[in-house]
């Protein structure tokens, strides 16, 4: 059975990756995208989704602009790793797409309760969007199947020395979503880091020879530094809709450091039990890298 899907993003190079990857699916319906300000500001980011859809040719796909910052603070963007446009400078054209009327959590409340089967919710940037939805319509809840959330790790950080980005941006949103009773898996950089792409995986995707490959191979190659792409980390949260059996995942709590001086934004992740809290997150602990990388490959052919 197909699998309606809501992704809420940041994009973001990864980000693209994992659109192309659900859009190029026959198993995943993509209801709706909204977006969430984090890789940049929500106009920079918004304008390369619709950019997007217009270059892949799937403007049947409605998309609905977000949260502009985080539920408290200043918002945090990671231009040094998506660069000032957030595609790495790659230009995908003019559009003339533009956002719905709605607002995201508006729009994600109208799919989620008009669908006959229960809507999964890939959130592979910060958390605002979906905390402001449980938070304002909490009748979703109980029509949600699960949530695949890009975010958090069980080792180290990126946006601090223990704190992944997406959750670093907006920790109280993350914690909201976290203690909300739906279905969690979440890749944390634990997991994406073992999926790299090196200067051949980056050939083998411009070789392709269409217009998509030749667009993300530049986008790969801006993300590029010292001999690799770190990781594939958006992407594992559609290929685990896709074929689960990528993935090794294991059931545990997880809770959201909120104000450690040091460790604000991280991941406690209880993989011993030690704390005897219950179990809240499906959390991947490895995954099949090649077979990811070569469902990846695939997409992208599919594509013009």
């Amino acid at each position: 059975m197909v699998k309606p899907i809501i992704i809420d993003c940041d994009p973001g190079i990864d980000d693209a990756l994992a659109i192309l990857l659900a859009a190029a699916s026959e198993q995943l319906d993509i209801k709706l995208i909204t977006t969430c300000a984090g890789n940049q500001t929500s106009e920079k980011i918004t304008a390369n989704t619709l950019k997007l859809l217009s270059f892949i040719r799937r403007p049947d796909i409605p998309v609905a602009r977000g949260a502009t910052g985080p539920l408290y603070g200043e918002l945090v963007v990671a231009e040094k790793a998506h660069g000032d446009s957030g595609f790495g400078g790659v230009e995908l054209g003019d559009t003339t797409l533009s956002v719905i009327e709605q607002s995201a959590i508006d729009a994600m409340r109208e799919v989620i309760m008009a669908s006959e089967q229960k809507v999964t919710i890939v959130a592979i940037g910060p958390l605002t969007n979906v905390a402001l939805l449980l938070t304002e319509y909490p009748e979703v809840i109980g029509r949600i199947e699960q949530l695949s959330i890009m975010g958090g790790s069980s080792t180290e950080g990126n946006g601090t020395p223990v704190a992944e980005f997406n959750i670093y941006v907006d920790p109280e949103a993350a914690q909201t979503v976290f203690r909300s009773g739906i279905p969690i898996t979440m890749f944390g950089l634990n997991v994406t880091y073992q999926v790299p792409m090196y200067i051949e995986d980056i050939e083998r995707i411009r070789n392709i020879g269409n217009q998509t490959g030749q667009a993300i191979a530049a986008m790969l190659d801006y993300y590029f530094r010292n001999d690799r792409v770190e990781g594939m980390h958006d992407p594992c949260a559609v290929a685990y809709l896709i074929d689960p059996s990528l993935f090794e995942t294991q059931h545990c709590n997880v809770e959201i450091e909120l104000s450690g001086e040091f460790t604000r934004g991280q991941t406690v992740v209880d993989l011993r039990g030690r704390t005897n809290r219950a179990k809240n997150v499906n959390f991947a602990v490895s995954v099949s890298s090649q077979r990811l990388l070569d469902m990846l490959y695939e997409a992208v052919k599919t594509f013009a």
